[in-house]
C-alpha cells in the first residue's frame, strides 16, 4: 500500500455490530488518526525502500514513490496529492533511445513500483501503531423506558480503542452505553482481558477506559495526541468495523473542518470531516507516523456516499483534561443564548451597531449565568476580545473562520467568559460564568435507569428522548413531542412529568386507557419533577389525591385506597417496587414557587436541529 510521506496522518476506525435476537446492525464506532508534518525518514519504517538508483534521476525518482504521491505546493503552503511530473527532469537523451529499451526500461520501471509498493505494504503491516489499535467487546443491557423497573435483553457489540499512555485507552462512548461487561483485546493475540470505564463523555461520545492487568500493557507502544491537520491532508483510517474479525484499514483525505453537530451527544463541537469509504461505521481516529496522533469520530453520511466525520484532537484533549480537574467528566459548557445574524444593513443601524460585525441575543436560557447580565437586544461583538463577525463566526487559523460556539466549546465548566456587547448603542463589557447546559427533555438519563413512580397502578416517570423514541412519536403526542422539542427548562432541576401508563385495578377504574399524559398539578400544587411529585404524595393529608393533567382532565383516587392496593398491585404485575430508588432520598426543594409557576419558555427551539435556517443558532 503507499502512503503517503508528508503531512500524513493516520486514522484509527472504531465501529460497533450488534447482535440482538440473530439480528446484525452497524453501531457508531471510535478510531484515531496520526500524521506528521516531518520528513520522510521519520517514518522510514513505513516507507523503507529496497536498494538505491545509481543516478540522480532514480534517487528522485525512489523519493517519490516513497513518499507515495508527488507534493504540489499551494496557498499557504498545503500539500496536495498528485500524479506525475517525473517527466520534468529528464534527459534529452533518454527521450531518444532505442523503442525496445524504452519498452525493457519501462518494464523494469513498473516491476519495481510494484515491488516497493509490496515492501511498503509489508512496512505497514508489522507498524508498531496498528498494535495500538485494539477491539473492544461489549454487552450492553439498555433500560426499558416504557417499564422503567426493568431492563431489556442484553446483546453484544464490537467497536475499537486506542491507547494513549498512562494504563488508559480510548473509545466511542456510544461503544460502551449501558455496558455491563467491557472486554478488550490486543491485535496479534487471543485473550481477552477486562476493562474498566473510568469516564464517559455522551456530548462529545468519547469514554475513557483501563486495563489493569499487566500483560496487556506488555511491549505496548501508545499513541501521542498531535495537532489539527490541515485540508487534502492524507488519511489511512485503521480499526474493526463491520464485515470482518481482523483489522481493517482504508484510506482517504481531509475535506473539511467545521462545528458539526455531534448526533449522540445532541451537542455542536469541532469535526473533521473525511472522504475515506468506511462501512456503515462511526469511527475516531489517531494520526502520526511518529507516534502523534488525533482522534476522529467518523460515521458513514446517509446523505452523501464516503463522507465520515471525525472527532479531533482538541476535543478529545478538552475531555482528557475535564476528567484530571475533577476526578470524573463534567461535559463541555454553554453560553445559553439564542443568537441571530446581523447580515442585514438596517438590522444593524437599527441595534446602532456602526461597524460589520456582532451578533443579536433573542433569548436567554434562565438556567444559565448569561440570564444576570445580558438581555434580548443586545449586540455580542466580542469573546474574551475576539471579535465576533456579523454572521457568528470568529477568525481560525491562517485565512479561515469557525462558528462562534468554537470558543465557547474551549472553556471548561465553571469557567468565567468576558463579553463585549453593545446595548442601546453603548458599548460595555460584562462577564458569565460558563456551565453545561440544562436540558429540560434529556437526551441521556444519568445513572443509566430511569426514575418512575406507581400510584394506585398509575404510572408516572419523566419524559426523556430516549422515551419518545421508544414510543414513537405517534403514540407520544404532538403536543408533547412540540414540548420537548420547543421548551426551555425555567430552573435547574425541571422535569416534564407524564403519565406512562396505567396497571389496570379496581383501584384506578375508568382511567385504564390513558397513557402519555403530561401531569401538571397535586391537589393544585404545580408539579416541578418527580421527586417533587413523590415528596406530594408522601407528605399529603387529604383524602383524595387528585391529579390535573393537559388538556384539562383530572383523576381522583381515594388517598387510603390508593395506598392500600400497592401492594397487590406490585405482585400482579411482577414490579419489584413502587418507585425507583432513586426516590427513597429525602427530597429537598431548591426552587421558589415563583419558577414554577412562571409562564413556559415553549416559543424557542431547543437546539440547532431545530431551526429550520441558519439565521438563528444557539451558543
Amino acid at each position: 500500500m503507499a502512503v503517503a510521506v508528508s503531512n500524513c496522518y493516520f486514522s484509527v476506525l472504531t465501529s460497533t455490530v450488534k447482535f440482538r435476537s440473530a439480528v446484525s446492525a452497524a453501531q457508531p464506532s471510535l478510531a484515531a488518526s496520526l500524521w506528521s508534518g516531518s520528513s520522510c525518514h521519520t517514518i522510514k519504517p513505513v516507507c523503507r525502500s529496497n536498494g538505491a538508483a545509481s543516478n540522480s534521476r532514480r534517487g528522485d525518482k525512489s523519493r517519490s514513490e516513497k513518499e507515495g504521491v508527488k507534493k504540489k505546493l499551494i496557498g499557504n503552503g498545503d500539500v496536495l496529492s498528485g500524479g506525475g511530473g517525473g517527466k520534468k527532469g529528464r534527459s534529452q537523451q533518454a527521450a531518444y533511445k532505442p523503442f525496445g529499451t524504452q519498452r525493457k526500461e519501462k518494464k523494469e520501471s513498473v516491476a519495481d513500483q510494484k515491488e516497493k509498493k509490496q515492501a511498503e505494504t509489508r512496512n505497514l503491516q508489522d507498524a508498531d501503531f496498528l498494535n495500538a489499535v485494539v477491539k473492544v467487546y461489549c454487552t450492553h443491557t439498555a433500560p426499558d423506558y416504557s417499564l422503567p423497573w426493568q431492563k431489556q435483553r442484553q446483546f453484544t457489540s464490537t467497536g475499537s480503542a486506542f491507547m494513549i499512555g498512562d494504563g488508559k485507552l480510548l473509545t466511542n462512548a456510544h461503544c460502551v452505553e449501558h455496558y455491563t461487561q467491557v472486554k478488550v483485546k490486543r491485535r496479534g493475540d487471543d485473550t481477552k482481558y477486562v476493562a474498566k470505564v473510568l469516564a464517559k463523555g455522551v456530548d462529545c461520545d468519547i469514554a475513557l477506559l483501563t486495563v489493569e492487568g499487566e500483560e496487556f500493557w506488555k511491549g505496548a507502544e501508545p499513541l501521542h495526541f498531535g495537532s489539527l491537520p490541515h485540508l487534502q491532508e492524507a488519511v489511512t483510517v485503521v480499526g474493526y468495523p463491520l464485515g470482518g474479525d481482523t483489522i481493517s484499514v482504508t484510506k482517504g483525505v481531509v475535506s473539511r473542518i467545521e462545528v458539526t453537530s455531534y448526533a449522540h451527544g445532541s451537542s455542536d463541537l469541532l469535526g473533521i470531516q473525511i472522504d475515506a469509504a468506511i462501512i456503515l461505521v462511526i469511527v475516531v481516529v489517531l494520526h502520526s507516523m511518529t507516534k502523534e496522533s488525533a482522534l476522529v469520530w467518523h460515521f458513514r453520511s446517509e446523505e452523501a456516499e464516503n463522507i465520515g466525520y471525525v472527532i479531533p484532537t482538541t476535543v478529545v484533549s478538552h475531555f482528557l483534561n475535564d476528567y484530571e480537574r475533577n476526578g470524573k467528566y463534567t461535559g463541555f459548557p454553554c453560553l445559553g443564548v439564542m443568537l441571530q445574524k446581523l447580515e442585514n444593513p438596517a438590522l444593524r443601524a437599527c441595534l446602532k451597531v456602526e461597524s460589520v460585525e456582532g451578533v443579536l441575543v433573542r433569548r436567554v436560557e434562565p438556567t444559565c449565568d448569561a440570564h444576570n447580565v445580558l438581555k434580548e437586544g443586545d449586540v455580542i461583538v466580542s469573546f474574551d476580545d475576539v471579535h465576533v463577525g456579523c454572521e457568528g463566526t470568529v477568525p481560525f487559523r491562517s485565512n479561515e473562520r469557525i462558528a462562534f460556539r468554537y470558543l465557547i466549546s474551549q472553556k471548561f465548566a465553571g469557567d468565567v467568559a468576558e463579553l463585549g456587547i453593545i446595548r442601546a448603542g453603548e458599548f460595555m463589557k460584562v462577564k458569565a460564568e460558563l456551565n453545561p447546559r440544562v436540558h429540560l427533555v434529556p437526551y441521556h438519563i444519568d445513572g443509566g435507569q430511569p426514575s418512575y413512580l406507581i400510584i394506585a397502578g398509575l404510572v408516572f416517570t419523566p419524559l426523556s428522548e430516549p422515551l419518545i423514541d421508544e414510543e414513537c412519536d405517534d403514540s407520544i403526542g404532538l403536543k408533547l413531542l412540540a414540548k420537548a422539542r420547543y421548551s426551555l427548562a425555567r430552573f435547574k432541576g425541571e422535569q416534564i412529568v407524564i403519565l406512562s401508563q396505567v396497571l389496570a385495578n379496581e383501584v384506578n377504574i375508568g382511567y385504564e386507557d390513558m397513557s402519555n399524559q403530561q401531569v401538571l398539578k397535586l391537589n393544585g400544587t404545580s408539579i416541578k419533577n418527580i421527586h417533587h411529585l413523590a415528596h406530594l404524595v408522601d407528605s399529603c393529608k387529604h383524602k383524595y389525591l387528585v391529579f390535573e393533567f393537559e388538556d384539562n382532565y383530572i383523576t381522583v383516587l381515594e388517598r387510603e385506597g390508593a395506598l392500600a392496593s400497592s401492594t397487590s398491585i406490585l405482585k400482579d404485575y411482577g414490579i419489584p417496587a413502587e418507585r425507583s430508588s432513586d426516590l427513597l432520598e429525602p427530597y429537598v426543594d431548591s426552587v421558589a414557587d415563583g419558577q414554577a409557576n412562571q409562564e413556559d419558555l415553549g416559543d424557542s427551539p431547543v437546539s440547532n436541529l431545530e431551526i429550520g435556517f441558519d439565521g438563528l443558532i444557539w451558543a
